[in-house]
């Protein structure tokens, strides 16, 4: 059928699309949409999202830090160069778990003194190097898939802790649901890091877009800023924008 071709067509372009927004370019109701969408899942040819579609599984399964390094090695370095140009002379920040953030590890500079705070190892890791930076490294149960900490002990730290900026790193991010990863407890650790700082940057790769994992995190209106590559489509670019996030693509 030609509404099915033009549907497949579209989500090509935009790897993911509201069925209200497919209402109006195919002039039809949102009841022949769904039906639509049924049909091409069934075929697998797209994976329905809550009120839309994907030509991507839209829910994550965790994998191995190592595993996930090797993911959009390019994209994760550029976003974690932009990440470390906002940190400030003697500032404080948090730096959560996972490969875009490590990689944020790698590209800090410090412009004086630097406090930082962190869940994960591998990013103390690479912070060790410098003297100018002064490490917390939160103690807790360490995860070895993410070769970071969870738990309460970490959680009670931050319950004492103020910073200036925190840099999240994200499993899903699904504009109406929020952002998620993949383990509760590091769910839970994230939203006391966003509340020890006053504001939170998402650091993700396009491909995380579209999607949910299993422990949701926060709503999108939680979040300052997202920085992401330039191949996030100009539909959900648009979308964030009108959502007075700031958004930087690199």
């Amino acid at each position: 059928m030609e509404r099915h071709q033009l549907i497949l067509d579209h989500l090509k372009t935009e790897k993911h699309i509201k069925v209200a927004a497919l209402c109006e370019l195919l002039d039809v109701s949102a009841v022949t949409i769904r039906k639509d969408l049924k049909l091409l899942e069934d075929k697998g040819l797209l994976y329905r999202t809550h009120g839309g579609a994907s030509l991507e599984n839209p829910y994550m399964n965790e994998r191995d830090v190592s595993e996930k390094a090797t993911i959009s090695a390019t994209e994760k370095s550029m976003i974690a160069e932009a990440a470390a140009s906002r940190i400030q002379e003697n500032d404080s920040i948090i730096i959560a778990s996972g490969t875009t953030v490590q990689q944020l590890g790698s590209a800090i500079k410090p412009k004086g003194k630097l406090n930082v705070i962190t869940s994960s190892l591998l990013v103390a890791i690479e912070l060790i190097k410098h003297k100018d930076i002064d490490i917390i490294q939160l103690g807790g149960n360490i995860r070895h898939r993410s070769a970071s900490v969870t738990g309460h002990y970490a959680e009670h730290i931050l319950n004492h802790i103020s910073s200036n900026q925190f840099f999240m790193g994200v499993d899903g991010i699904d504009l109406d649901y929020g952002c998620t990863t993949t383990n509760i407890e590091e769910a839970i650790l994230n939203q006391k890091m966003m509340q020890a700082a006053q504001k939170t940057i998402i650091l993700a790769d396009s491909s995380k877009f579209g999607k949910r994992s299993l422990a949701k995190i926060c709503n999108l209106d939680d979040i300052s800023e997202i920085i992401t590559d330039k191949d996030l489509s100009s539909a959900l670019a648009d979308r964030i924008q009108e959502m007075g996030i700031k958004l930087t693509l690199v």
